[in-house]
């Protein structure tokens, strides 16, 4: 049995920024193992993100990759303005007013730009400050423009470091003014995935594919929720079912809740998505030391292995590619331990049966769940299946099958989508004339390429009849 070994299974998103933002960087990384390319709508302006956004397609086109696009919009991420000098150091047990007034912040005052702060918080609850380094308890408030707080640790904050209100609800809509001028040069871009940050419900997604609608785009792109505010983790279910993939954001996660309920979360919520065939990307701080040391700690290496044995369909990279000194070597490191942990047996052979009897897609679904146990059974090399939504693809790498995933689509649209799916490897096909000839066309195409040999056992997925181009309902096994 030959099963080729030397494409990961599982995928490698990269934030692009001025580390990795020319062509020829962003050539090297995909070379290198990456994926999906993050565009953070946190920094930078249009103009710069056109840059990086033509640098993709362009590499794309011109070397035949399916290099994804992901916009990560900033949602209602709160910040503390300009301060004096851009640094003041705050004192433990000192007093401090907190504004939505602007001005220019000292150790006394402080300008923040979320103007219903003094609103939602009340005596005795937490503001924590560039990512929990400070901490701050309200003493009082005005309910209107101000309130005073006092520093319980303190430390040096310099000018639009972000803050988390853990014990107070955000009023602010998840999806701002900012946020829907980001989506609509995102539509008109070609993106592949959208992320929406600091989801707290289901609605909120809706929202989003509401907004979306309105551009009446052909293929518009997936929608990622981004975990990282508590309540959306009690209405975690309703979520995952509204999205088309999650991701756990661990950074202000891990601030809004106890750190130590983030590594059970995680779990959780990874074996919810792969239940419900939705993927999954773990976030933030994956390789942190690497934004300026060559090498990676011990500590980061397990946290990937480990996030990679859990069944993540993507890990993501986000300061060490976008600003690190080596983001190369952090995409290759990433690449080397996917690999190592990949060659564990315990990795493989997550199957679900269908939950569903009378779902519109329990046929389908059925067939899918019997062939990645069937390739199991008999040691198949590949599982190959043609598709024209990318369901079929992101169903079967949900079983999470040793087996290699190969699928073929006259649809160019979802070829990039794909490439952030675990152990997906898509082509582009349009000759579906007849099931027999189709199936010994793709199989004489990957025999050709080296993806799978003669007298290997490879099982085809495909709808009957095959021209029609509707849902799976059959499985063939054969030897090429």
């Amino acid at each position: 049995m030959h099963i080729i070994s030397q494409n990961k299974r599982t995928k490698v998103i990269a934030t692009i920024g001025p580390a990795s933002q020319s062509e020829d960087m962003i050539l090297a990384l995909a070379k290198e193992g990456v994926d999906v390319c993050r565009i953070n709508f946190s920094h930078d302006t249009h103009e710069t993100h056109q840059k990086k956004i033509d640098a993709v397609h362009h590499i794309n086109k011109k070397y035949k990759m399916h290099l994804a696009l992901l916009g990560d919009l900033q949602g209602p991420k709160l910040r503390v303005g300009k301060v004096e000098n851009d640094a003041v150091v705050l004192k433990n047990g000192t007093h401090i007013t907190i504004t939505t007034k602007e001005c220019i912040g000292t150790a006394q005052k402080l300008f923040v730009d979320y103007p219903y702060l003094a609103k939602d918080m009340k005596t005795n609850d937490r503001i924590l400050i560039d990512d929990g380094k400070i901490m701050l308890r309200v003493l009082e408030t005005n309910n209107n423009d101000a309130l005073l707080a006092q520093v319980v640790y303190g430390g040096t904050l310099s000018s639009r470091k972000g803050f988390n209100l853990p014990d107070s609800e955000v009023s602010e809509p998840t999806l701002s003014e900012k946020d829907k001028t980001d989506l609509a040069f995102i539509m008109e871009n070609r993106f592949q995935w959208v992320a929406l940050s600091f989801v707290r419900r289901a609605s909120d997604i809706h929202e989003l594919r509401n907004e979306m609608a309105k551009y009446k785009k052909r293929n518009p792109p997936l929608i990622i929720a981004k975990i990282e505010k508590p309540e959306a983790l009690t209405d975690i279910n309703n979520i995952i079912e509204a999205t088309d993939a999650v991701m756990v954001a661990r950074g202000d996660l891990g601030i809004e809740i106890p750190m130590e309920n983030v590594p059970l979360i995680q779990k959780m919520i990874i074996n919810k998505c792969l239940h419900a065939s939705k993927p999954i990307i773990v976030a933030t701080q994956m390789m942190e030391s690497m934004i300026h040391n060559f090498n990676p700690t011990r500590a980061e290496v397990s946290d990937v292995a480990n996030s990679v044995m859990d069944g993540a369909d993507a890990v993501m990279l986000s300061g060490e590619t976008s600003v690190g000194d080596h983001p190369l070597k952090v995409v290759e490191m990433v690449r080397k331990i996917i690999k190592q942990v990949e060659s564990f047996e315990g990795i493989f052979y997550k199957e679900n049966p269908p939950d569903e009897l009378n779902s519109p897609r329990f046929i389908t679904d059925s067939v899918i769940y019997s062939a990645c146990i069937l390739a199991q059974q008999v040691h198949a090399s590949a599982i190959v299946s043609m598709t024209h939504s990318g369901y079929s693809a992101i169903k079967i790498s949900s079983h999470r099958p040793k087996s290699q995933i190969f699928v073929f689509t006259n649809n160019h649209a979802i070829l990039s989508k794909l490439s952030l799916v675990w152990g997906v490897k898509g082509f582009y096909y349009d000759k579906f004339e007849s099931t027999d000839n189709t199936i010994d066309e793709v199989k004489d195409f990957l025999v050709k390429n080296g993806y799978i040999e003669k007298k290997d056992i490879i099982i085809n997925l495909a709808s009957m009849p095959i021209e029609a181009r509707g849902k799976i309902n059959m499985v063939r096994l054969s030897y090429v």
